[in-house]
């Protein structure tokens, strides 16, 4: 029988915490049967949540106690330094000392990245963590990043960034040579800044498959299977998609209420609602990547519920099954090398 995977779940995070962390960890469980999973916080809040749900603690789930929070909005330096026994910190440790495969926290974003970094360090070759999500496109979605954790981006992070995405996609999609695109103003060579030119001359001069240039359209296209941008930039495509999301939603519903006739015909495409939301569902996209560490890390969205955390948990999962860290260390030593070659 195969060794089990371990995830350490930060279960204080998020803006609800043991309410939606406790009841995703008893639906994970109950679906992969090789899993064990540990929630680091408040005992006594975790035991009231496994006391509602009516359950006594599985024999795959142990409760790690520990006395301090990470608020979500306290500065990733204080909390570097103030949360040593935090939930937070405590389950990064957990994935540095060999004891978890991989972390899971809906946390402080800023706090979390300073904290695994700390903690985990960078692979060899990577200057710096990358935040990759997916987005919902034509014929499946994209992978993108970064989304935050680095505003001010060289070429060479751009094309690390290039690296860490595509072998994702190769682990946990099984594409052989993924697309990668660099998020740009327009397709043509002479458009974008300095950093953005000369990462496209790196990555095009790469044996991974680059495409070029592409546009914010193509993030919903599915023109390639992997963007590349920098934080600042994919920080605010990503907010302003799910912007967009929300009022197209709103005005939906408003004119399907605007009169007895609208509201019928709401009625008769009810079916076809159900399954386009089923479809650009925000919560099947959840768990944010923490690439380029020594270890596997997680952001879950904070106001994640319950079904949106299981699937960032079931991410790690798939990520440490993969051991995506080891395939990003093995693939940018590689490419580096035929660098150095040419």
């Amino acid at each position: 029988m195969a060794a089990a995977t371990t995830i350490a779940l930060d279960a204080m995070g998020g803006d609800v915490g043991p309410e939606v962390t406790v009841p995703a960890a008893l639906r994970v469980l109950g679906r992969h049967q090789h899993v064990q999973l540990t929630l680091v916080g408040d005992e006594a809040a975790i035991g009231a949540q496994l006391a509602r749900a009516g359950t006594e603690k599985p024999s795959r789930l142990e409760v790690v106690a520990t006395s301090q929070t990470v608020d979500m909005d306290e500065s990733p330096s204080h909390a570097l330094r103030t949360k040593k026994d935090s939930s937070m910190r405590v389950a990064i440790d957990r994935v540095k000392d060999g004891c978890a495969d991989a972390a899971v926290s809906a946390g402080n974003t800023g706090a979390l990245m300073a904290t695994a970094r700390y903690v985990l360090k960078t692979l060899p070759g990577i200057d710096r963590p990358a935040i990759c999500t997916t987005m919902p496109s034509i014929g499946g979605y994209t992978r993108m990043l970064d989304l935050g954790a680095n505003v001010d981006c060289s070429a060479e992070h751009l094309f690390q960034f290039g690296v860490m995405g595509a072998v994702l996609a190769e682990a946990l999609d099984g594409m052989d040579r993924p697309r990668v695109g660099l998020l740009n103003i327009g397709e043509e060579e002479i458009k974008g800044n300095d950093q953005v030119k000369q990462a496209a001359q790196i990555l095009a001069g790469s044996r991974l498959n680059y495409v070029g240039y592409v546009e914010g359209d193509d993030i919903f296209k599915g023109t390639a299977d992997i963007i590349v941008c920098d934080g600042f930039v994919g920080n605010v495509a990503l907010k302003t998609s799910e912007g967009v999301a929300s009022i197209i939603s709103h005005y939906m519903g408003e004119e399907f209420r605007r009169s007895p006739l609208s509201r019928l015909a709401g009625l008769i495409a009810l079916p076809v609602l159900r399954r386009l939301r089923t479809r650009i569902d925000p919560r099947q996209f959840n768990g944010a990547s923490l690439l380029g560490l020594r270890g596997i890390v997680l952001k879950s969205h904070g106001g994640a519920d319950i079904t949106a955390f299981s699937h960032a948990i079931e991410t790690a999962m798939m990520e440490a099954d993969a051991g995506v860290p080891s395939l990003i260390d093995e693939r940018l030593d590689q490419l580096l090398s035929e660098r150095q070659d040419t």
